[in-house]
Protein backbone atom coordinates (compact mmCIF):
# COMPACT_ATOMS: atom_id res chain seq x y z
CA UNK A 1 0.00 0.00 0.00
CA UNK A 2 1.74 3.02 -1.37
CA UNK A 3 -0.20 5.49 0.76
CA UNK A 4 1.47 3.97 4.21
CA UNK A 5 4.76 5.51 3.09
CA UNK A 6 3.01 8.65 1.69
CA UNK A 7 4.92 11.65 3.93
CA UNK A 8 2.00 13.35 4.83
CA UNK A 9 0.41 9.92 5.80
CA UNK A 10 2.81 8.52 6.92
CA UNK A 11 3.89 11.31 9.37
CA UNK A 12 0.69 11.02 11.51
CA UNK A 13 0.50 7.72 11.53
CA UNK A 14 3.72 7.32 13.04
CA UNK A 15 2.50 10.28 15.92
CA UNK A 16 -0.40 8.13 16.22
CA UNK A 17 1.67 4.67 16.70
CA UNK A 18 4.14 6.70 18.85
CA UNK A 19 1.93 8.34 21.55
CA UNK A 20 -0.21 4.69 21.97
CA UNK A 21 3.14 2.95 22.26
CA UNK A 22 3.95 5.74 24.83
CA UNK A 23 1.31 4.87 26.95
CA UNK A 24 2.06 1.43 27.69
CA UNK A 25 3.83 1.04 31.42
CA UNK A 26 5.90 -1.46 32.79
CA UNK A 27 5.88 -0.87 36.86
CA UNK A 28 4.85 2.34 36.39
CA UNK A 29 7.53 3.36 33.63
CA UNK A 30 6.64 4.51 30.05
CA UNK A 31 8.60 6.09 27.10
CA UNK A 32 5.85 8.59 26.66
CA UNK A 33 7.04 10.72 23.70
CA UNK A 34 10.12 9.45 22.62
CA UNK A 35 8.27 6.54 21.80
CA UNK A 36 7.34 8.15 18.23
CA UNK A 37 11.13 7.96 18.06
CA UNK A 38 11.67 4.07 17.96
CA UNK A 39 8.54 3.69 15.36
CA UNK A 40 9.88 6.16 12.89
CA UNK A 41 13.41 4.45 12.99
CA UNK A 42 10.85 1.28 11.73
CA UNK A 43 9.69 2.99 9.55
CA UNK A 44 12.74 4.80 8.05
CA UNK A 45 14.09 0.59 8.32
CA UNK A 46 11.59 0.12 5.47
CA UNK A 47 12.14 2.88 3.37
CA UNK A 48 10.21 5.51 4.68
CA UNK A 49 12.11 9.11 3.59
CA UNK A 50 11.00 12.35 5.05
CA UNK A 51 11.59 16.15 3.60
CA UNK A 52 14.91 17.07 4.69
CA UNK A 53 14.03 20.06 5.90
CA UNK A 54 11.50 18.44 8.60
CA UNK A 55 14.10 17.83 11.38
CA UNK A 56 15.30 21.50 11.26
CA UNK A 57 12.12 23.02 11.66
CA UNK A 58 10.86 20.56 14.94
CA UNK A 59 14.12 21.07 15.68
CA UNK A 60 14.18 25.25 15.93
CA UNK A 61 10.62 25.31 17.68
CA UNK A 62 11.12 22.31 19.99
CA UNK A 63 15.25 24.23 21.40
CA UNK A 64 13.40 27.48 20.77
CA UNK A 65 10.52 27.45 23.27
CA UNK A 66 12.80 25.23 25.86
CA UNK A 67 15.13 28.13 26.29
CA UNK A 68 12.16 30.56 25.94
CA UNK A 69 11.09 29.15 29.08
CA UNK A 70 14.01 28.17 31.10
CA UNK A 71 15.39 31.47 30.46
CA UNK A 72 14.33 33.14 33.87
CA UNK A 73 15.52 30.29 35.94
CA UNK A 74 17.83 30.04 34.47
CA UNK A 75 19.10 33.93 34.86
CA UNK A 76 17.76 33.35 38.12
CA UNK A 77 20.30 30.24 39.27
CA UNK A 78 23.33 33.47 39.35
CA UNK A 79 21.43 35.39 41.76
CA UNK A 80 20.35 33.10 44.70
CA UNK A 81 22.14 29.88 46.10
CA UNK A 82 22.47 27.91 42.96
CA UNK A 83 26.09 27.94 42.89
CA UNK A 84 26.11 24.62 44.55
CA UNK A 85 23.62 23.45 42.28
CA UNK A 86 25.52 24.47 38.89
CA UNK A 87 28.80 22.69 39.74
CA UNK A 88 26.52 19.61 40.31
CA UNK A 89 25.37 19.60 36.80
CA UNK A 90 28.75 20.51 35.90
CA UNK A 91 30.03 17.54 37.32
CA UNK A 92 27.11 15.11 36.09
CA UNK A 93 27.27 15.93 32.33
CA UNK A 94 30.83 16.18 32.45
CA UNK A 95 31.45 13.08 33.66
CA UNK A 96 29.18 11.60 31.23
CA UNK A 97 30.69 12.96 28.19
CA UNK A 98 33.97 11.63 29.39
CA UNK A 99 32.77 8.51 29.88
CA UNK A 100 31.27 8.51 26.57
CA UNK A 101 34.79 9.84 25.07
CA UNK A 102 36.36 6.65 26.42
CA UNK A 103 34.11 4.26 25.80
CA UNK A 104 34.06 5.94 22.35
CA UNK A 105 37.81 6.15 21.47
CA UNK A 106 38.56 2.37 23.02
CA UNK A 107 35.90 0.46 21.36
CA UNK A 108 36.61 2.53 18.21
CA UNK A 109 33.18 4.29 17.83
CA UNK A 110 32.61 7.28 15.27
CA UNK A 111 32.22 10.62 16.75
CA UNK A 112 28.59 10.68 15.67
CA UNK A 113 27.80 7.07 17.14
CA UNK A 114 29.84 8.37 20.62
CA UNK A 115 27.32 11.66 20.81
CA UNK A 116 24.46 9.70 19.77
CA UNK A 117 24.88 7.12 22.85
CA UNK A 118 26.19 10.19 25.09
CA UNK A 119 23.13 12.24 24.90
CA UNK A 120 20.67 9.08 24.78
CA UNK A 121 22.22 7.94 28.17
CA UNK A 122 21.44 11.88 29.46
CA UNK A 123 18.77 11.43 27.83
CA UNK A 124 19.07 14.52 26.01
CA UNK A 125 17.20 15.70 22.72
CA UNK A 126 18.59 19.07 22.36
CA UNK A 127 21.96 17.11 22.60
CA UNK A 128 20.73 14.82 19.85
CA UNK A 129 19.76 17.73 17.64
CA UNK A 130 23.65 19.05 18.17
CA UNK A 131 25.08 15.97 17.10
CA UNK A 132 22.76 15.27 14.57
CA UNK A 133 23.44 18.66 13.11
CA UNK A 134 27.49 18.14 13.24
CA UNK A 135 27.81 14.79 11.95
CA UNK A 136 24.81 14.96 9.25
CA UNK A 137 24.98 10.87 10.32
CA UNK A 138 22.44 8.44 11.39
CA UNK A 139 24.59 6.88 13.57
CA UNK A 140 24.02 10.06 16.12
CA UNK A 141 20.55 8.16 16.24
CA UNK A 142 21.11 4.88 16.65
CA UNK A 143 23.43 5.33 19.59
CA UNK A 144 20.60 7.86 20.81
CA UNK A 145 18.20 4.80 20.43
CA UNK A 146 20.40 2.52 21.44
CA UNK A 147 21.18 4.46 25.00
CA UNK A 148 17.93 6.01 25.26
CA UNK A 149 15.68 3.04 27.13
CA UNK A 150 18.07 2.62 29.56
CA UNK A 151 18.67 6.30 30.66
CA UNK A 152 15.26 6.38 31.47
CA UNK A 153 14.74 3.35 33.31
CA UNK A 154 18.37 4.06 35.40
CA UNK A 155 17.62 7.72 36.34
CA UNK A 156 13.73 6.70 37.53
CA UNK A 157 15.28 3.29 39.56
CA UNK A 158 18.41 5.69 40.33
CA UNK A 159 16.25 8.36 41.98
CA UNK A 160 14.12 5.88 43.64
CA UNK A 161 17.26 4.27 45.16
CA UNK A 162 19.55 6.52 46.23
CA UNK A 163 17.97 8.24 49.25
CA UNK A 164 17.75 4.71 51.35
CA UNK A 165 21.69 3.73 49.44
CA UNK A 166 23.12 6.64 51.11
CA UNK A 167 21.02 6.76 54.35
CA UNK A 168 19.59 10.26 53.03
CA UNK A 169 16.43 11.65 55.51
CA UNK A 170 13.71 12.53 53.25
CA UNK A 171 11.13 13.76 56.15
CA UNK A 172 13.32 15.76 57.99
CA UNK A 173 14.47 17.53 55.17
CA UNK A 174 11.05 18.39 54.39
CA UNK A 175 10.49 19.80 57.64
CA UNK A 176 13.61 21.87 57.59
CA UNK A 177 12.88 22.89 53.62
CA UNK A 178 9.09 24.66 54.71
CA UNK A 179 10.66 25.96 57.75
CA UNK A 180 13.10 27.95 55.75
CA UNK A 181 10.60 28.37 53.15
CA UNK A 182 8.10 30.01 55.33
CA UNK A 183 10.80 32.33 56.98
CA UNK A 184 11.65 33.64 52.89
CA UNK A 185 8.11 33.93 51.95
CA UNK A 186 5.73 34.80 54.70
CA UNK A 187 2.38 34.51 53.49
CA UNK A 188 0.35 38.18 52.79
CA UNK A 189 -2.30 38.77 55.39
CA UNK A 190 -4.44 41.37 56.27
CA UNK A 191 -5.56 42.86 59.74
CA UNK A 192 -7.73 45.26 61.31
CA UNK A 193 -6.45 47.68 64.25
CA UNK A 194 -8.10 50.07 66.45
CA UNK A 195 -6.00 53.37 66.56
CA UNK A 196 -4.79 53.77 70.52
CA UNK A 197 -0.87 55.15 70.55
CA UNK A 198 -1.49 58.93 71.29
CA UNK A 199 1.98 59.50 69.26
CA UNK A 200 0.03 58.52 66.02
CA UNK A 201 -3.50 60.06 67.12
CA UNK A 202 -4.23 63.48 65.27
CA UNK A 203 -1.09 63.29 62.93
CA UNK A 204 -1.14 62.11 58.98
CA UNK A 205 -0.26 59.12 57.64
CA UNK A 206 2.69 60.49 55.66
CA UNK A 207 3.83 61.62 59.10
CA UNK A 208 4.27 58.35 60.18
CA UNK A 209 5.67 56.62 56.72
CA UNK A 210 4.11 53.48 58.21
CA UNK A 211 5.21 52.00 54.76
CA UNK A 212 9.21 52.43 55.45
CA UNK A 213 9.03 51.27 59.20
CA UNK A 214 6.79 48.62 59.17
CA UNK A 215 6.45 47.45 55.48
CA UNK A 216 2.32 47.45 55.68
CA UNK A 217 -0.04 49.03 53.87
CA UNK A 218 -3.38 51.14 54.80
CA UNK A 219 -5.97 49.60 52.51
CA UNK A 220 -9.04 50.84 54.21
CA UNK A 221 -9.74 52.77 57.45
CA UNK A 222 -13.34 53.48 58.99
CA UNK A 223 -13.94 56.76 61.20
CA UNK A 224 -16.67 58.92 61.51
CA UNK A 225 -18.86 56.46 60.50
CA UNK A 226 -17.37 55.98 57.15
CA UNK A 227 -15.23 53.32 55.23
CA UNK A 228 -12.68 54.72 52.82
CA UNK A 229 -9.39 54.73 51.33
CA UNK A 230 -6.57 56.96 53.42
CA UNK A 231 -4.41 59.06 51.35
CA UNK A 232 -0.98 60.23 52.62
CA UNK A 233 -2.60 63.47 53.96
CA UNK A 234 -5.50 60.83 56.13
CA UNK A 235 -5.48 61.66 59.53
CA UNK A 236 -5.81 59.09 62.64
CA UNK A 237 -7.83 59.67 65.49
CA UNK A 238 -8.84 58.04 68.32
CA UNK A 239 -11.05 54.76 67.97
CA UNK A 240 -10.60 54.81 64.55
CA UNK A 241 -9.90 51.14 62.86
CA UNK A 242 -7.53 50.26 60.31
CA UNK A 243 -6.94 47.91 58.15
CA UNK A 244 -3.08 46.40 57.18
CA UNK A 245 -1.88 44.19 54.72
CA UNK A 246 1.37 42.47 54.65
CA UNK A 247 3.15 39.55 57.07
CA UNK A 248 2.87 38.55 60.02
CA UNK A 249 5.86 40.19 60.92
CA UNK A 250 5.00 43.55 59.73
CA UNK A 251 1.65 43.21 61.00
CA UNK A 252 2.94 43.04 65.10
CA UNK A 253 5.29 46.31 64.48
CA UNK A 254 1.63 47.79 63.31
CA UNK A 255 0.64 46.68 66.70
CA UNK A 256 3.10 48.26 68.35
CA UNK A 257 2.88 51.51 66.64
CA UNK A 258 -0.71 51.67 65.97
CA UNK A 259 -2.43 49.83 68.54
CA UNK A 260 -4.50 46.50 69.78
CA UNK A 261 -5.74 44.21 66.83
CA UNK A 262 -9.76 44.12 66.73
CA UNK A 263 -12.12 41.59 64.98
CA UNK A 264 -14.59 44.24 63.92
CA UNK A 265 -14.84 44.32 60.33
CA UNK A 266 -14.79 47.28 58.29
CA UNK A 267 -17.81 47.45 56.21
CA UNK A 268 -17.38 48.61 52.48
CA UNK A 269 -20.11 51.33 51.44
CA UNK A 270 -21.86 51.05 48.02
CA UNK A 271 -19.09 53.21 46.38
CA UNK A 272 -15.92 51.54 47.37
CA UNK A 273 -14.64 48.86 45.86
CA UNK A 274 -11.50 45.97 45.54
CA UNK A 275 -9.98 44.26 42.97
CA UNK A 276 -7.39 42.89 41.21
CA UNK A 277 -5.97 44.13 37.60
CA UNK A 278 -4.10 42.18 35.42
CA UNK A 279 -1.12 44.06 34.17
CA UNK A 280 -1.80 44.22 30.51
CA UNK A 281 -0.53 47.45 29.36
CA UNK A 282 2.90 47.50 27.58
CA UNK A 283 3.89 50.75 29.05
CA UNK A 284 3.92 49.95 32.44
CA UNK A 285 5.98 46.62 31.89
CA UNK A 286 9.34 46.77 34.23
CA UNK A 287 8.76 49.38 36.59
CA UNK A 288 7.50 49.33 40.39
CA UNK A 289 4.02 50.63 41.62
CA UNK A 290 5.93 53.01 43.66
CA UNK A 291 7.31 54.09 39.98
CA UNK A 292 4.11 54.36 38.55
CA UNK A 293 2.62 56.75 41.37
CA UNK A 294 -0.26 54.79 41.75
CA UNK A 295 -1.19 55.73 45.13
CA UNK A 296 -0.48 59.50 45.00
CA UNK A 297 -1.90 59.83 41.20
CA UNK A 298 -5.44 57.83 41.99
CA UNK A 299 -5.71 57.73 45.41
CA UNK A 300 -5.95 53.89 45.80
CA UNK A 301 -3.73 51.37 47.94
CA UNK A 302 -2.22 48.67 46.03
CA UNK A 303 -2.32 45.73 48.71
CA UNK A 304 -0.24 42.81 47.05
CA UNK A 305 1.31 41.60 43.86
CA UNK A 306 0.34 38.25 42.55
CA UNK A 307 2.97 36.23 39.99
CA UNK A 308 2.03 32.66 39.17
CA UNK A 309 -0.01 32.33 42.21
CA UNK A 310 2.22 33.83 44.85
CA UNK A 311 1.23 36.61 47.00
CA UNK A 312 4.43 39.53 46.97
CA UNK A 313 3.56 42.55 49.07
CA UNK A 314 4.27 45.39 48.05
CA UNK A 315 7.21 46.60 49.82
CA UNK A 316 9.37 43.71 47.56
CA UNK A 317 9.54 46.39 44.69
CA UNK A 318 8.47 44.05 42.33
CA UNK A 319 8.96 44.99 38.87
CA UNK A 320 5.68 44.36 36.96
CA UNK A 321 5.62 41.57 34.00
CA UNK A 322 2.97 40.88 31.77
CA UNK A 323 0.19 38.89 33.15
CA UNK A 324 0.91 39.74 37.12
CA UNK A 325 -2.24 40.52 38.92
CA UNK A 326 -1.96 43.47 41.34
CA UNK A 327 -4.97 43.73 44.13
CA UNK A 328 -6.15 47.86 44.58
CA UNK A 329 -9.14 49.17 46.42
CA UNK A 330 -10.32 52.62 46.61
CA UNK A 331 -13.36 54.47 45.51
CA UNK A 332 -15.05 52.80 42.26
CA UNK A 333 -14.44 55.82 40.23
CA UNK A 334 -10.44 55.84 40.92
CA UNK A 335 -10.22 52.05 41.05
CA UNK A 336 -11.71 52.23 37.14
CA UNK A 337 -9.23 54.86 36.54
CA UNK A 338 -6.40 52.08 37.14
CA UNK A 339 -8.36 49.08 35.52
CA UNK A 340 -7.97 51.50 32.60
CA UNK A 341 -4.02 52.39 32.95
CA UNK A 342 -3.04 48.99 34.16
CA UNK A 343 -4.62 47.16 31.13
CA UNK A 344 -6.71 44.28 32.67
CA UNK A 345 -7.68 42.96 29.27
CA UNK A 346 -7.27 39.46 30.98
CA UNK A 347 -8.06 37.59 27.21
CA UNK A 348 -4.35 38.53 26.13
CA UNK A 349 -2.71 37.12 28.79
CA UNK A 350 -4.08 33.92 27.32
CA UNK A 351 -3.94 35.17 23.39
CA UNK A 352 -0.85 33.16 21.83
CA UNK A 353 1.48 35.70 20.54
CA UNK A 354 3.94 33.64 17.86
CA UNK A 355 6.12 36.75 17.30
CA UNK A 356 9.02 36.45 19.82
CA UNK A 357 8.83 32.72 18.50
CA UNK A 358 9.52 34.32 14.96
CA UNK A 359 11.69 37.13 15.79
CA UNK A 360 13.48 34.43 17.99
CA UNK A 361 14.16 31.67 15.45
CA UNK A 362 15.36 34.13 12.88
CA UNK A 363 17.53 35.55 15.10
CA UNK A 364 18.37 32.65 16.63
CA UNK A 365 19.91 30.96 13.15
CA UNK A 366 21.49 34.29 12.11
CA UNK A 367 23.71 33.68 15.37
CA UNK A 368 24.76 30.10 14.82
CA UNK A 369 26.29 31.27 11.41
CA UNK A 370 28.43 33.35 13.27
CA UNK A 371 31.93 31.30 13.34
CA UNK A 372 34.83 32.32 15.41
CA UNK A 373 38.28 30.22 14.85
CA UNK A 374 39.89 28.78 18.19
CA UNK A 375 43.11 27.19 17.46
CA UNK A 376 42.79 24.53 14.96
CA UNK A 377 38.82 24.76 15.37
CA UNK A 378 35.98 26.85 13.71
CA UNK A 379 33.60 27.13 16.62
CA UNK A 380 30.02 28.06 15.99
CA UNK A 381 26.53 28.16 18.05
CA UNK A 382 25.00 26.03 15.28
CA UNK A 383 21.46 26.11 14.94
CA UNK A 384 20.73 24.66 18.15
CA UNK A 385 23.05 26.70 20.15
CA UNK A 386 21.97 30.00 18.22
CA UNK A 387 18.77 29.85 18.64
CA UNK A 388 18.70 28.75 22.40
CA UNK A 389 20.66 31.67 23.02
CA UNK A 390 18.86 33.81 21.77
CA UNK A 391 15.68 32.19 23.36
CA UNK A 392 16.88 32.84 26.90
CA UNK A 393 18.42 35.96 25.63
CA UNK A 394 14.42 37.23 24.84
CA UNK A 395 12.97 35.80 27.45
CA UNK A 396 14.87 37.88 30.34
CA UNK A 397 14.59 41.38 28.62
CA UNK A 398 10.66 40.28 27.66
CA UNK A 399 10.18 44.00 26.02
CA UNK A 400 12.19 45.78 23.12
CA UNK A 401 10.07 49.40 22.30
CA UNK A 402 6.45 48.63 22.13
CA UNK A 403 7.53 44.40 21.15
CA UNK A 404 6.65 42.90 24.42
CA UNK A 405 8.06 38.71 23.94
CA UNK A 406 5.73 36.64 25.76
CA UNK A 407 4.33 33.50 24.93
CA UNK A 408 1.52 31.71 27.23
CA UNK A 409 2.29 28.49 28.53
CA UNK A 410 -0.79 26.78 26.79
CA UNK A 411 1.44 28.38 23.11
CA UNK A 412 4.42 27.13 24.52
CA UNK A 413 3.49 23.95 24.98
CA UNK A 414 1.75 23.19 21.62
CA UNK A 415 5.01 24.51 19.67
CA UNK A 416 6.80 22.54 21.79
CA UNK A 417 5.45 19.23 21.45
CA UNK A 418 4.97 19.73 17.56
CA UNK A 419 8.65 20.68 17.28
CA UNK A 420 9.84 17.48 19.34
CA UNK A 421 7.31 15.24 17.02
CA UNK A 422 8.71 16.87 14.10
CA UNK A 423 11.86 16.73 14.93
CA UNK A 424 11.89 13.34 16.77
CA UNK A 425 10.01 11.52 12.86
CA UNK A 426 12.80 13.17 11.22
CA UNK A 427 16.26 12.14 12.66
CA UNK A 428 14.14 8.48 13.44
CA UNK A 429 13.51 7.97 9.93
CA UNK A 430 17.12 9.02 8.70
CA UNK A 431 18.80 6.11 11.20
CA UNK A 432 16.06 3.54 10.65
CA UNK A 433 17.69 2.20 7.19
CA UNK A 434 21.09 1.62 9.31
CA UNK A 435 20.09 0.22 12.36
CA UNK A 436 20.13 -3.11 11.75
CA UNK A 437 23.67 -4.10 10.12
CA UNK A 438 24.76 -1.57 13.47
CA UNK A 439 23.22 -3.90 16.14
CA UNK A 440 24.61 -7.09 14.62
CA UNK A 441 28.00 -6.03 14.76
CA UNK A 442 28.10 -3.68 18.52
CA UNK A 443 24.77 -4.05 19.60
CA UNK A 444 26.12 -5.39 23.35
CA UNK A 445 29.43 -3.40 23.69
CA UNK A 446 26.93 -0.28 23.06
CA UNK A 447 24.27 -1.03 25.34
CA UNK A 448 26.88 -1.70 28.31
CA UNK A 449 28.63 1.55 27.28
CA UNK A 450 24.73 3.64 27.12
CA UNK A 451 24.59 1.75 31.03
CA UNK A 452 27.65 3.20 32.17
CA UNK A 453 27.02 7.01 30.75
CA UNK A 454 24.17 6.87 32.78
CA UNK A 455 25.04 5.62 35.86
CA UNK A 456 28.44 7.07 36.38
CA UNK A 457 27.81 10.47 37.00
CA UNK A 458 24.34 9.98 38.77
CA UNK A 459 26.96 8.31 41.49
CA UNK A 460 28.98 10.88 41.22
CA UNK A 461 26.39 13.57 41.84
CA UNK A 462 25.66 11.90 45.12
CA UNK A 463 28.59 11.75 46.61
CA UNK A 464 29.79 15.33 45.29
CA UNK A 465 26.19 16.58 46.90
CA UNK A 466 26.30 14.97 49.89
CA UNK A 467 29.96 14.67 51.67
CA UNK A 468 31.26 17.26 49.62
CA UNK A 469 28.64 20.33 48.78
CA UNK A 470 26.25 19.40 51.33
CA UNK A 471 23.03 19.44 49.31
CA UNK A 472 20.12 18.12 50.90
CA UNK A 473 18.20 15.36 49.50
CA UNK A 474 15.51 17.37 48.34
CA UNK A 475 17.51 19.24 46.24
CA UNK A 476 19.63 15.88 44.61
CA UNK A 477 16.05 14.71 44.11
CA UNK A 478 15.57 17.23 41.52
CA UNK A 479 18.98 17.90 40.56
CA UNK A 480 20.33 15.08 39.43
CA UNK A 481 17.26 14.54 36.96
CA UNK A 482 18.07 18.00 36.16
CA UNK A 483 21.38 17.72 35.26
CA UNK A 484 20.68 14.31 33.23
CA UNK A 485 17.64 15.92 31.51
CA UNK A 486 15.22 13.73 32.89
CA UNK A 487 11.46 14.76 33.30
CA UNK A 488 10.40 10.74 34.07
CA UNK A 489 13.11 11.08 36.81
CA UNK A 490 11.60 14.46 37.88
CA UNK A 491 8.22 12.66 37.81
CA UNK A 492 9.61 9.76 39.81
CA UNK A 493 11.23 12.34 42.19
CA UNK A 494 8.15 14.47 42.76
CA UNK A 495 6.14 11.56 43.69
CA UNK A 496 8.78 10.45 46.55
CA UNK A 497 7.99 14.55 48.92
CA UNK A 498 5.20 16.77 49.39
CA UNK A 499 7.75 19.60 48.85
CA UNK A 500 8.49 21.61 45.37
CA UNK A 501 12.05 21.88 46.25
CA UNK A 502 12.72 18.69 43.82
CA UNK A 503 11.06 20.82 41.23
CA UNK A 504 12.42 24.00 42.15
CA UNK A 505 15.76 22.57 41.92
CA UNK A 506 15.35 20.82 38.35
CA UNK A 507 13.78 24.14 37.07
CA UNK A 508 17.29 25.87 38.11
CA UNK A 509 19.78 22.87 36.56
CA UNK A 510 17.95 22.02 33.93
CA UNK A 511 18.82 24.85 31.65
CA UNK A 512 22.35 24.86 32.31
CA UNK A 513 22.26 21.24 31.81
CA UNK A 514 20.93 21.20 28.40
CA UNK A 515 23.43 24.38 27.45
CA UNK A 516 26.30 21.97 29.07
CA UNK A 517 25.17 18.80 26.66
CA UNK A 518 25.33 21.03 23.81
CA UNK A 519 28.99 22.39 24.35
CA UNK A 520 30.29 18.79 25.59
CA UNK A 521 28.69 16.94 22.16
CA UNK A 522 30.43 19.89 20.30
CA UNK A 523 33.83 19.62 22.03
CA UNK A 524 33.69 16.05 22.08
CA UNK A 525 33.07 15.64 18.63
CA UNK A 526 36.02 18.07 17.47
CA UNK A 527 37.99 15.78 19.54
CA UNK A 528 37.06 12.50 18.08
CA UNK A 529 36.74 13.89 14.14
Amino acid sequence: MDILFAPYFALFLIIILGLLIGRIKIRGISLDISAVLFVAMAYGYFGLEMPADLKNIGLVLFIFTIGFQSGPAFFETFKKEGKKLVILTILIVVSSAAVALTCGMLLGYSPALTGGLFTGGITSTPGLATITELSNSGEATIGYGIAYPFGVVGVVLFVKLFPRLFKMDIKKAEEKYEAENLEKYPKVISRNFIVENPEVIGKQISELNIRENTGVDISRIFQGGMAFTPNPQTILFSGSIIKAVGTEADLLKVQNLIGTPTDVEIVLNENYDIKFVVVTNKKVLGKTTRELGLQSKYNVVVTRIRRSGVDFSVSSNLKLQFGDKIKIAGIKEDVNKVVEFLGNEASKVHEANYLPVAVGIVLGVLLGQISIKIGKFDFSLGLTGGVIIVAIILSRIRKIGPVVFSLTTVASQILRQIGLLLFLIGVGTEAGSSIVPMLKTSGVSLFLSGVLITMVPMILAVILGKYILKIDVLQLLGGIPGGMTSTPGLAAASSMTKTNAPGIAYATIYPIGMIMVIICVQIMFWIMA
